[in-house]
């Protein structure tokens, strides 16, 4: 179905526009003492209306005892304290359901090391205006990486790649984890199925958009290495991403064979083609710590 505005989705009422409501930035932590402070409070500078949620998975190093030192000083951030590291889908989907509970209109994912810059989340909320959700991309045009090896930079396009193709997506970058929701889309996404952990959390997040026909923009970031603190990065991550990926792309094929794939279901709407947004925004339809490979 479309209004002539945008692909919409089953059940919603299609692409929003006009004011978002205030926003929530979730920032999962695991010993992420040496960094916590200086995220907060770029993300406060950077868009001083909205307010950040921290999510620690009860850091042994004490990033929580400094999370909440933090939230006594100002009353725009809030520390969920979980009970041990669970991993990052698990972090984000207590975040989400937190800032649901609360009233937030846009609920954002940021990692706590600085890789995902603050000074960009303007970018996402402007191109979120005319989407349901926004993407931060390092694969699009003027999307980069810093800091990163070559090695580094092969395993992350190969997985978008292979993702992409495994999952019919029309989205350069899936594995990344600097994103913007609009409270009615991930109202809309079947939260409560959500099983993967990890990296794989943001595939799945993004298959379950665009299968759903939410219209999703792709913008521009400059994704920088950590300096600080100690990568999340394993290679049971990858795996698991791997395996879930592939189940995922072979279950959808073998659906759509044997007529029983939600998108061959009569008024079940299609996302449409996917481009990255720049300015002006050109519109794509379609463990804790650290949110991407």
């Amino acid at each position: 179905m479309n209004d002539g505005g945008g692909t919409l989705a089953a059940g919603s009422q299609g692409r929003k526009s006009g004011p978002l409501g205030t926003a929530l930035v979730i920032i999962p932590t695991y010993n992420e003492a040496e960094n916590i402070k200086a995220i907060v409070g770029r993300v406060r500078k950077a868009v001083p209306e909205a307010h950040v949620l921290v999510a620690d998975d009860n850091s042994p190093d004490g990033t929580g005892k400094l999370a909440d030192e933090l939230a006594a000083a100002d009353d725009h951030v809030q520390v969920l304290h979980r009970k041990g590291k669970e991993g990052l889908g698990a972090a984000y989907l207590a975040g989400f359901r937190w800032g649901m509970e609360h009233g937030y209109g846009v609920l954002v994912e940021m990692d706590a090391d600085g890789s995902h810059q603050p000074e960009e989340l303007p970018r996402l909320l402007t191109a979120l205006k005319g989407a349901d959700l926004v993407l931060g991309s390092r694969w699009v045009p003027g999307g980069r990486v810093v800091n990163w090896p070559k090695s580094r930079e092969f395993i992350s396009r190969g997985g978008s790649l292979y993702s992409r193709m495994a999952l019919d997506l029309p989205l350069r970058d899936i594995t990344g984890g600097f994103r913007a929701f609009r409270r009615e889309t991930l109202e809309g996404l079947g939260l409560e199925e959500v099983a993967s952990q990890g990296y794989c959390f943001q595939v799945d997040l993004a298959r379950r958009a665009v299968k759903a026909g939410y219209h999703v923009v792709e913008v521009p970031i400059t994704f920088v290495e950590r300096e600080l603190g100690d990568s999340k990065m394993s290679k049971d991550i990858l795996v698991e991403a791997l395996w879930r990926v592939t189940a995922w792309g072979v279950g959808e094929r073998v659906g759509k064979v044997l007529g029983r794939a939600d998108d061959n279901k009569p008024g079940r709407p299609r996302a449409g083609k996917g481009v990255p947004a720049e300015e002006p925004v050109r519109e794509t339809t379609a463990d804790a710590g650290r949110s991407e490979p």
